[in-house]
């Protein structure tokens, strides 16, 4: 919670702090800000300041003779005071059209070269976290049986991209089955999504058992089994994780190894990143606030992308908590805004 008595030389230092320490990683003395301050102030006064900022856990001495570094809750300061004044400039984000070009349809490929991007320009971990099929409202719906125990699932979303995914099922279904059930499913639900489909049909089966054929009951079984596992599974690619080697000395070795373990896990970690996801353009958790286990000196910035007010996913980078926030927070801003024009002009 920030304090609403803080007075503004109080934020100028904090803020210079903060910025010194994102720059050097280095704790930052009285001395310093003094000299390079923009305002006229002694290192008498910064180390009073120093000294109320620390005791109100937005800095803390690291040694008994050095100077200070921010706290997770100083970093936060600092990264609300970006959203009030320049954080979502897109004006200082320059990415070529060609890098968002869809072609045909092709997700995969277009995905994989946003979580590039956002690995390149930031110069940490870019990743995206892809659609739930479950939770995607369509226009059309195909059902497609591989195998006794394998169906596909084409989904023809409103904004006419075809979303495939393979399930396994131990529902057994002819072809002709399928077919219809595809055929009922577009007749009676178009504009829904699949969790929409599976709730009405788990609620009001048993009310109407002897007026629903066949089909609908295994088809109400299908899609209990199949669409709890894909609450559950998550997709996400992950670019630039070979970048965290080359910032050893911004963790601890334990620290690095606890976070190649999670990347390692990728659908846990797609659901955390999942979990996440607001409506806000851009999201940001720092250290403590990630909540994840032996992993405290990591920052995330997210945002969602999707079309109109359905979200799709969620994509943005993962650094430790001494990323340039200036230029991270409107680099994932522009890319989940560019994306999501990308997908809605597809249509």
């Amino acid at each position: 919670m920030i304090n609403i008595k803080f007075r503004e030389k109080d934020k100028y230092i904090l803020i210079m702090i903060v910025e010194n320490y994102l720059k050097f990683g280095r704790p930052v003395s009285s001395d310093c800000i003094a000299q390079k301050s923009k305002i006229r102030v002694s290192p008498a006064t910064v180390r009073n300041i120093m000294t109320k900022l620390e005791k109100q856990d937005y800095l803390f001495k690291p040694h008994l003779s050095a100077g200070r570094i921010p706290t997770d809750k100083g970093l936060r300061f600092y990264v609300n005071q970006l959203f009030d004044k320049v954080a979502l400039s897109n004006n200082l984000v320059n990415i070529p059209a060609e890098d968002f070009s869809l072609k045909k349809n092709d997700l995969n490929s277009l995905f994989l070269a946003v979580s590039k991007l956002l690995s390149e320009y930031s110069d940490n971990i870019g990743f995206v976290v892809y659609p739930r099929i479950s939770r995607i409202n369509f226009h059309h719906i195909r059902m497609i049986k591989l195998s006794e125990e394998r169906i596909m699932i084409i989904l023809i979303t409103p904004f006419n991209l075809a979303l495939t995914e393979i399930v396994e099922t131990k529902t057994c279904f002819t072809q002709s089955e399928l077919d219809r059930a595809s055929r009922y499913i577009d007749e009676n639900f178009r504009g829904n999504n699949l969790l929409f489909i599976r709730d009405y049909l788990l609620k009001e089966f048993p009310k109407y058992t002897l007026k629903f054929e066949n089909i609908l009951q295994k088809l109400a079984l299908f899609f209990r089994s199949q669409l709890f596992q894909d609450e559950s599974e998550n997709q996400i690619l992950l670019q630039g994780t070979s970048k965290f080697l080359e910032k050893s000395d911004f963790f601890d070795m334990k620290e690095l190894k606890s976070l190649f373990q999670k990347f390692e896990e990728k659908a846990n970690l797609a659901k955390l990143l999942s979990d996440f996801i607001s409506l806000d353009r851009v999201k940001v958790l720092i250290g403590s606030e990630l909540d994840i286990p032996d992993v405290f000196d990591c920052a995330l910035v997210l945002s969602h992308y999707g079309y109109d007010r359905q979200v799709l996913g969620t994509l943005g980078v993962i650094g430790p908590k001494r990323i340039p926030y200036k230029r991270i927070i409107p680099l994932v801003d522009c890319v989940a805004k560019r994306l999501s024009q990308t997908i809605s002009l597809s249509q």
